[in-house]
C-alpha cells in the first residue's frame, strides 16, 4: 500500500488479490481527513470508471472527491474494473469475474483493512459509462451488500450496441449465438427485479450523449413500475467535462442516503 496526502483527505493506492480472476489489481481510497478508527464507523462509496479507463480515473477527473470526501466524512473508493470488463462475471470466458471482484473480493478487502460500515444501509455504488451500468447491475443484484446506486452517462441496456468497438462479445459472447446472455446482463432487464424492493437509484445523461435514450428507456422501465428513482437530463456530452460535474450531484444525494439511514459517523 502506498498514500499520499493530498488537500486534506488521504489518498491510498492499494493492491487486491481476486481469488476469483488469480491476479492483482490497483485501487484508490479516499479517506477523510481525520479519519480515526475510534469514529464511528465511516460510510463508503464506490465509483466505477468506464470503458478504457482504469482505477486512477475518477480522482484525475474528478479531484474535488478528495474536498467530497472531508465534507461528507465518507470513504470513496476507486477499483479497477479491467478495460472492457462491463463488470460481469462473463458466461463465456472464465477469466472474467468482476462482479464477483468487486462486490465480494475488493468489499471484503476494504472492510477488513479500513473502519467501515459493514451492511447496506453504509455502501453505495455509482459510475460513469461502462460503471454506471455496473454500478446499477451489482446494486440490483446484490442488495444485501450495497445499499444505494447511481449511474452517469451510463450504457444501462447492452442489447443496441451489437455492433461496436467495446468487445461486448468477448464478455457476453456472439449475439448470434448467446443473446440471453446480452438480455439478461442488462441493466434495463434486471430492473424488474427492483419491484417492491428499496433500492435507492439516482440516474444521469447528458442530452448529447449516444446513452441518451438507454437511459430514457431504464426510465420508463422504472416508472412503469411506479419505482421511485431521481433521473435526470441535463445539458453534455460523453465526456469527463460531464460526469465530472455530474458526480457533485451523486455523492450529495448518498450523503444524504447515509444520513437517513443514520450511519453518519
Amino acid at each position: 500500500m502506498t498514500s499520499q496526502t493530498t488537500f486534506a483527505a488521504r489518498v491510498d493506492t492499494l493492491q487486491i488479490f481476486s481469488a476469483s480472476m488469480q491476479k492483482t489489481s490497483q485501487c484508490l481510497v479516499i479517506s477523510p481527513d481525520k479519519y480515526r478508527i475510534t469514529d464511528k464507523p465511516y460510510p463508503v462509496l464506490y465509483l466505477l470508471h468506464g470503458w478504457s479507463g482504469n482505477f486512477a480515473g475518477w480522482l484525475s477527473e474528478a479531484p474535488q472527491l478528495q474536498e467530497q470526501a472531508d465534507r461528507y466524512r465518507m470513504i470513496i473508493v476507486c477499483p479497477d474494473g479491467g478495460y472492457d470488463s462491463w463488470y460481469l462475471d462473463s458466461p463465456v470466458d472464465s477469466t472474467v469475474r468482476y462482479d464477483t471482484y468487486i462486490s465480494k473480493e475488493v468489499v471484503s478487502y476494504i472492510d477488513y483493512y479500513y473502519h467501515t460500515i459493514k451492511s447496506p444501509a453504509g455502501r453505495a455504488i455509482a459510475g460513469l459509462s461502462m460503471g454506471g451500468h455496473g454500478a446499477i447491475t451489482l446494486a440490483i443484484k446484490h442488495m444485501d451488500i450495497f445499499g444505494a446506486a447511481g449511474s452517469m452517462a451510463g450504457g444501462l441496456d447492452l442489447r443496441p450496441w451489437v455492433k461496436n468497438e467495446w468487445d461486448l462479445k468477448g464478455v457476453l459472447g456472439s449475439p448470434s449465438d448467446f443473446w440471453t446472455n446480452w438480455e439478461n446482463a442488462s441493466a434495463v432487464v434486471l430492473a424488474r427485479q427492483l419491484e417492491k424492493k428499496k433500492l435507492p437509484l439516482i440516474i444521469d445523461c447528458g442530452l448529447d450523449d449516444f446513452f441518451l435514450e438507454t437511459n430514457r428507456e431504464m426510465h420508463r422501465v422504472l416508472l412503469e413500475m411506479d419505482y421511485p428513482h431521481e433521473y435526470t437530463e441535463r445539458p453534455g456530452e460523453h465526456n469527463s467535462e460531464y460526469w465530472g460535474n455530474a458526480v457533485d450531484f451523486q455523492v450529495l444525494f448518498f450523503h444524504k442516503f447515509f444520513e437517513e439511514a443514520g450511519e453518519k459517523p
